[in-house]
C-alpha cells in the first residue's frame, strides 16, 4: 500500500510541477497544436500484448524539453509514471509486471505530456490504450540475425530471446564455426529438447540436438537434388520431413527489387532421427511437381506442404519461368503405423488465382492454417506484395489478415496455445525483417500487432540485421556457439536409404533428379 501511495504522490507532484511552471495555473488544452495523437516510435498505440511481454518501451518523437508518460491500469488503478528528458521512455521491469498483472483481461491508458523549455505550457495528448490479452505467450523466441542481401556470410547468429526481459543469448555464431552459413533451425514442438540446425560449408551438415548431445548429421544420400533443407519436426520427435532443394539465386539490377531465390528442383524426404534413415516421400502423379516447405498438423496425422508444376528448366532457366512458377498448399495424409503416406489433396489452389502460396502452418488446435501468399514463386521474403492469409479449415474458406502492411510479411509460427503468433515484416524499411507479434482469437480475428520490444527502443534505427525465422520455444535451450565448434570436429554420420515405406525406396530416393547445371539469371 505504502508503495501504491508513494507512486502515486509522486505522480501528483510531476503534475505539480507542470502547473507551476504555467502563467494560468493550467496545462494547455483545446486545439493546440499539441494536442491530438502523439507519434511514438516503435507505434504501440492500441496494440494487443499478452500479459507476459517484456516493457513496451518507446521515444516520443514530440521536440519538447521533458516528457511525462503514465500508465494507468483501468482494471485497479495502479499507476506506473516516467519522466524523461530525451524523449526515451522505458519502464522499470518489475512496475511493469505489476501493470500487466494488474490489467490482464482489461487495458492500461498511456497519457502523455510534453513541455517547452521556452514556453509556460504543457502540451497534453490524447491517451491511447494498450490491450492486456488473458493468454499468455511463450517464454522464448529463436531467430537468426543476418544483414539483408545475401552477399556475405561474413556475421551469421541464431540468437534465443527472452519474451519476458531484454535477455538474449547466442546458440549459434559462424564465427566460431569458419564462418559458415546457418539457415535453418528447428524445434520440436517448441522443445528446448529436441532441436535442429542446419549449416552450410566446410563444416556443413544437420546438427541434432538430443538428449542433451549435439551430433552432426548428414541426412543426404545419392541421388537427392540438394541437402535436407526446410525441416518440420513430426509431433512424435522422431521424424523430420525435409525438402531436399536446388536453390539458386538471381540479382536485379531495378533498386525495387535487388533479388530473387527460386529452386530449380526440390523433392520431400522423411529422416528417421532414431535410425539415421532416409526415406523419399514419393508422389505417384506422373506431373513433374517441385514441392518444398513441409509443415506437420498438430496431431501429426497430415503433412501439409507447398507444391508447384515443374516449369523451370533447371539446365537452362529463364525469369519468364521463375515468374510461371506457383506453389498451391497440399496435404497427405501420414500413417506412423507403416511410416508411409496417402495420396495428395490439395486445399488452396492459389495458381488458379495467379497467386503462390508459402509456409503452410496449422494452429495448435488443428482448426486455422495460416499462410503467405505472393505474386510467384518460393520465397517470399524479397516479394514486397507478400501477405499473410488465414485459412478456416473446418470450411477451406481463406481471407487476409488485417496485420499486413505495405511491405513484405511472410515467416511465421504460431505459440504453443494458440493464441500468437509471430512473422517477419520489413515495414520499417523495405529491407530489413524484424518480428512482430499479433494476438489470434478463436475464429482467426486479430489484435493489432507490435514489433518485438527492446530495451533501448531506438536500436531498430541503428542495426541492419535481419531477424529471420522467428521460432517460438517454449524453455531456454542449453546450448552455445562453443558446442557447434566441438561438434563440428566429428565427421558427419551419413543418413541411409530406409527399407521403409512404399515400393523399393532404395530406387525410388535414386531416381529424383541429379544436380543440374548452376546458371545464373540476369
Amino acid at each position: 500500500m505504502y508503495r501504491i501511495l508513494k507512486s502515486r504522490y509522486s505522480s501528483y507532484l510531476i503534475y505539480a510541477v507542470i502547473l507551476l511552471a504555467s502563467c494560468t495555473g493550467k496545462r494547455q488544452t483545446g486545439e493546440s497544436p499539441g494536442n491530438g495523437s502523439i507519434e511514438i516510435n516503435p507505434d504501440y498505440r492500441n496494440v494487443t500484448i499478452p500479459p507476459n511481454i517484456a516493457p513496451l518501451n518507446f521515444i516520443i518523437t514530440d521536440e519538447g524539453h521533458r516528457q511525462y508518460v503514465t500508465a494507468t491500469s483501468y482494471k485497479t488503478g495502479y499507476e506506473v509514471t516516467i519522466y524523461s528528458c530525451k524523449g526515451t521512455i522505458a519502464f522499470p521491469l518489475r512496475k511493469w509486471k505489476r501493470l500487466l498483472s494488474e490489467s490482464t483481461g482489461d487495458s492500461v491508458r498511456i497519457d502523455i505530456t510534453v513541455t517547452h523549455k521556452n514556453k509556460k505550457t504543457a502540451d497534453t495528448y490524447s491517451s491511447f490504450n494498450i490491450y492486456v490479452a488473458e493468454e499468455p505467450v511463450d517464454k522464448y523466441i529463436a531467430y537468426r540475425l543476418i544483414h539483408p542481401g545475401y552477399y556475405s556470410w561474413s556475421r551469421i547468429r541464431i540468437m534465443q530471446r527472452s519474451l519476458e526481459s531484454f535477455r538474449e543469448k547466442a546458440l549459434y555464431d559462424n564465427h566460431l564455426l569458419e564462418k559458415n552459413c546457418a539457415n535453418c533451425h528447428s524445434f520440436s514442438d517448441r522443445s528446448n529438447e529436441r532441436v535442429m540446425f542446419h549449416v552450410r560449408g566446410s563444416k556443413g551438415g544437420t546438427y541434432i540436438l538430443k538428449g542433451g548431445k549435439l551430433a552432426r548429421t548428414d541426412p543426404k544420400v545419392d541421388g537427392m537434388p540438394g541437402s535436407a533443407t526446410y525441416p518440420a519436426w513430426h509431433p512424435g520427435g522422431r521424424y523430420i520431413a525435409f525438402s531436399s532443394n536446388q536453390v539458386r539465386q538471381s540479382f536485379y539490377s531495378q533498386p525495387e527489387k535487388s533479388i530473387e531465390v527460386f529452386d530449380l528442383v526440390s523433392s520431400l524426404i522423411l529422416f528417421d532421427a532414431e535410425s539415421n534413415e532416409i526415406m523419399l516421400i514419393s508422389d505417384d502423379d506422373t506431373t513433374k511437381y517441385m514441392s518444398t516447405f513441409p509443415s506437420w498438423s498438430p496431431d501429426g496425422r497430415y503433412l501439409y506442404y507447398c507444391r508447384a508444376l515443374q516449369v523451370i528448366n533447371p539446365d537452362n532457366p529463364e525469369l519468364e519461368q521463375i515468374k510461371n512458377t506457383r506453389y498451391n498448399l497440399v496435404r497427405r495424409e501420414f500413417f506412423a503405423d507403416s511410416v508411409s503416406f496417402g495420396p495428395p489433396e490439395v486445399i488452396l489452389n492459389a495458381a488458379d488465382s495467379g497467386k503462390s502460396a508459402s509456409f503452410p502452418r496449422i494452429s495448435p488446435d488443428g482448426s486455422l492454417l495460416l499462410y503467405t501468399l505472393a505474386d510467384y514463386g518460393t520465397f517470399p521474403i524479397w516479394h514486397r506484395e507478400a501477405d499473410l492469409y488465414i485459412m478456416d479449415l473446418s470450411n477451406g474458406s481463406s481471407e487476409v489478415m488485417n496485420i499486413n502492411s505495405d511491405e513484405t510479411e511472410s515467416y511465421h509460427t504460431w505459440s504453443s496455445n494458440g493464441r500468437w503468433i509471430v512473422f517477419s515484416s520489413k515495414r520499417a524499411d523495405g529491407r530489413s525483417a524484424r518480428p512482430h507479434f499479433a494476438y489470434v482469437d478463436r475464429k482467426g480475428k486479430t489484435g493489432r500487432e507490435f514489433v518485438l520490444p527492446q530495451k533501448d527502443p531506438g536500436e531498430y534505427d541503428l542495426m541492419l540485421e535481419s531477424f529471420n525465422i522467428p521460432e517460438f520455444v517454449n524453455s531456454k535451450i542449453n546450448l552455445a556457439p562453443r558446442d557447434f565448434a566441438r561438434a563440428a570436429k566429428a565427421e558427419p554420420l551419413k543418413a541411409k536409404p530406409s527399407e521403409k515405406g512404399p515400393g523399393k525406396n532404395k530406387e525410388k530416393i535414386r531416381d529424383i533428379p541429379l544436380k543440374a547445371n548452376e546458371k545464373a539469371i540476369h
